[in-house]
């Protein structure tokens, strides 16, 4: 019986490794890729635990899997990270460095 690539592996993989590479632009892109990666991972998986000897691929599968829970962890980490400094600092603070460089300065001493 011919094999065939399981469908979305490449995918999966690429949406894999763009969690983890947008994962600072403020958390949000590395999350959507990352669940995107992830639902798409579990419904590949389940197709190819229906007859496993008819598809190739899996291993891109089980690392862009790998990759998108590493991503989402990240994500969910700096966009954590960047609603404290907002909530802490304020937002317009944030985006005036000599404003920023001053409170950062009461705060170190």
């Amino acid at each position: 019986m011919e094999q065939h690539k399981l469908p979305n592996a490449t995918l999966i993989l690429v949406f894999g490794i763009l969690s983890i590479v947008t994962c600072c632009c403020y958390g949000i892109l590395g999350l959507i890729f990352g669940i995107v990666a992830l639902v798409l991972a579990k419904k590949a998986t389940a197709v190819y635990l229906e007859n496993p000897e008819n598809y190739t691929d899996y291993g891109n599968v089980k690392t862009g899997k790998i990759l998108a829970i590493i991503g989402i962890v990240l994500s969910a980490l700096y966009l954590i990270m960047t609603i404290g400094m907002v909530a802490f600092f304020g937002f317009d603070e944030i985006q005036d460095p000599e404003l920023m460089q001053e409170r950062m300065e009461e705060l170190l001493g």
